[in-house]
């Protein structure tokens, strides 16, 4: 029975400093970026040593992978499951749009870390892809409630919306011209209805 339970607090704790690490990790992307977390400041602050990382994680996909998986989980994406049911292509845009740039807000640092090391590390973006992907249904589901008059107008619509919805777009928007939320998602939907 002592054995059993070994065995389970064993486990138990391997979980734990797994955890921790992934912990660490996450915060020093979100802080310095994924390229200045070296193992050793992953390992310090987790309170592990280096060998103890690469023993969870033997390879820096499978840490960023982890990081990843467990900072979506915190942070999700907006469900556009419900504007769907939002006939008025103004106001479903409206409505992701609201939802979008509060998600952009809530996370500002990651997202600007992650764009910059994605130039450096480039396993980031195929870690990063099934992210991407859902931008582009994002994209394609706030279009589909526009009606083009012809394929021209089509192709400008979704470039409109995915230049609207971008996290780029919000920053610059918010952050360097000083725009509150509300004003760059009516700047948005201004655009949208030029076209």
């Amino acid at each position: 029975m002592a054995r059993k339970y070994t065995l389970q607090q064993r486990a138990k704790q391997q979980k734990e400093t797994r955890q921790r690490i992934i912990e660490a990790a996450v915060y020093l992307h979100q802080t310095v970026g994924g390229a200045k977390a070296s193992i050793s400041a992953i390992a310090e602050l987790a309170g592990v040593e280096r060998l103890t990382v690469y023993r969870h994680f033997p390879d820096e996909r499978s840490l960023v992978m982890a990081c990843t998986s467990h900072y979506q989980a915190l942070n999700p994406p907006p469900d556009p499951g419900p504007w769907k049911s939002i006939k008025d292509a103004e106001q479903r845009l409206r409505r992701g749009l609201s939802e979008i740039y509060a998600f952009h807000r809530r996370t500002e640092q990651m997202s600007l870390h992650a764009l910059h090391d994605m130039e450096e590390k480039p396993i980031l973006r195929e870690v990063l892809a099934p992210y991407f992907a859902y931008w582009e249904q994002v994209r394609d589901l706030l279009a589909s409630a526009w009606e083009p008059k012809n394929a021209s107008c089509s192709t400008r619509i979704r470039a409109a919306i995915g230049h609207a919805i971008s996290f780029q777009t919000w920053r610059s928007l918010v952050r360097e011209q000083e725009l509150e939320d509300a004003e760059a998602i009516e700047l948005m939907a201004s655009m949208l209805r030029c076209l």
